[in-house]
């Protein structure tokens, strides 16, 4: 079978162009997974698409298709927490010390993804010993060389596609909650709506710190997702007042030094304890978000007694 039908639903032409149902978008990505659809179609899809924009059953449909192509690779876990931002905005990963503090809450914490464009400053995987035991992170080149290669179809093009948005929904390790971070704000209700779709139950998304879910603490952050299936949108208040830009320019941040306590750096360590704080709340670690910020900074406050008794 080739991927040719499915171009044909999305790129027909005006009044007759369609976007595609659940089964139809789960079809055509376990076409283009298996290797057997031709580049030329998959482009074309993709960036149609693109263009017109995609809908929640497409991206529901593309996940169920990645899903049932990548099974069994990881650990089962209490919190999916993808890392997919790309660009140079980014600063220090400091949403991995948030995903320390929730595993000291006694969580298993899944993170899995790939970053390009960034500088050596905001790498993930050389900081990603820093998390401790109860957080495992999969690279997506050996978690799925099909869908990394897909991935990377953006330096083609030129453009990011939709598939940026499905390995954030993707959920490898069959998490019950889920975290994820958008850069564009007006992906968070279409993703929430495809979460519906795949069953998920408790999700929070919000516009992170270059894509990523790491809140900014001296900004409002409004969570669209779900709680027991059921759609929100909450608002969480601004924990500093303080103008600067979440990652600054020139502006480096150690991650070891800061958990040790050799360096002290408020709106850092803000930005972890806030950003833990929503990932508590997702886990429904506290009923409410202002609940799981008291959380989070106690967490922060005995990380070093915490591992002190789990040595």
């Amino acid at each position: 079978m080739t991927l040719a039908p499915y171009v044909r639903i999305v790129a027909r032409g005006q009044g007759r162009a369609r976007a595609m149902t659940f089964e139809e978008a789960q079809h055509a990505m376990a076409l283009i997974l298996s290797g057997d659809a031709a580049p030329e179609a998959v482009g074309a899809l993709l960036m149609v698409m693109r263009l017109r924009g995609e809908t929640a059953e497409e991206i529901a449909g593309f996940t169920a298709g990645l899903r049932a192509h990548v099974t069994g690779k990881l650990p089962e876990a209490d919190l999916d927490w993808p890392i997919y931002a790309a660009g140079r905005s980014r600063g220090a990963p400091l949403f991995l010390l948030a995903a320390r503090l929730v595993a000291h809450a006694g969580y298993r914490v899944s993170m899995h993804g790939w970053n390009s464009h960034q500088s050596p400053a905001a790498s993930v995987r050389d900081a990603i010993d820093l998390v401790g035991g109860n957080v495992t992170y999969a690279p997506l080149e050996t978690l799925s060389p099909a869908a990394f290669s897909l991935l990377n179809l953006r330096d083609t093009f030129g453009l990011r596609s939709c598939f940026n948005t499905v390995l954030r929904m993707w959920n490898p390790s069959g998490a019950p909650a889920s975290v994820q971070g958008v850069f564009h704000p007006s992906y968070r209700s279409l993703q929430a709506q495809a979460a519906v779709l795949l069953g998920q139950k408790h999700l929070s998304i919000i516009k992170g710190g270059g894509g990523e879910f790491e809140r900014h603490p001296s900004k409002d952050a409004v969570v669209f997702g779900l709680r027991d299936g059921a759609h929100i949108q909450e608002t969480a208040g601004h924990i500093l007042h303080d103008t600067r830009k979440l990652h600054e320019a020139g502006k480096t941040v150690d991650l070891s030094d800061l958990w040790q306590g050799h360096v002290r750096d408020p709106f850092a360590i803000a930005t972890i304890t806030g950003t833990a704080a929503l990932a508590l709340w997702t886990l429904k670690a506290a009923p409410t978000p202002d609940e799981a910020h008291q959380l989070a900074l106690g967490l922060w406050a005995s990380r070093h007694h915490t591992e002190s008794l789990s040595a």
